[in-house]
């Protein structure tokens, strides 16, 4: 995992990463990528039309990782969940070195997320759903809003 990785992957500058990443690929398309619940859909849409082209997960690595720094945004923003460094046993279980921690104390992995949704395309491996179905979110009332039309 060499380059752009290696020096953005703390907690601490996700935040920039992910933000980063959206101004890069909003700059050359029109994608809604607003850190909304909604958006989560056009993420999976992104992830699915990676595989679908014949990507191969070494290629798309930075996309990848740009992805799930905004996953793990959007539950910055709207689940209350805030970045964390991974200990040692949370790295080796996750294979990542950050992920975010809930209101509740669970800790997630949206770097890991967006690899499996690749890996796998399956509907169950959706981002969407992994954040209308997470545990230890917080429940906001644009929640609400963001899930009309599933």
């Amino acid at each position: 995992m060499g380059g752009v990785d290696e020096r953005v992957r703390s907690a601490g500058r996700m935040r920039t990463h992910a933000n980063a990443f959206v101004t890069r690929v909003t700059a050359r398309n029109r994608l809604p990528l607003d850190y909304s619940v909604a958006s989560l859909r056009v993420v999976d849409f992104l992830v699915d039309g990676l595989r679908k082209g014949g990507a191969q997960p070494e290629h798309v690595h930075g996309t990848l990782f740009g992805l799930g720094a905004y996953v793990g945004e959007v539950l910055v923003r709207r689940a209350g969940a805030v970045w964390v460094e991974f200990d040692a046993e949370q790295q080796a279980f996750f294979g990542q070195p950050v992920g975010v921690r809930m209101p509740d104390g669970r800790v997630w992995n949206p770097l890991g997320k967006i690899h499996n949704r690749f890996a796998s395309g399956a509907p169950e491996d959706s981002l969407h759903t992994f954040y209308l179905t997470l545990p230890g979110r917080v429940r906001r009332a644009a929640d609400v809003g963001d899930t009309w039309g599933l």
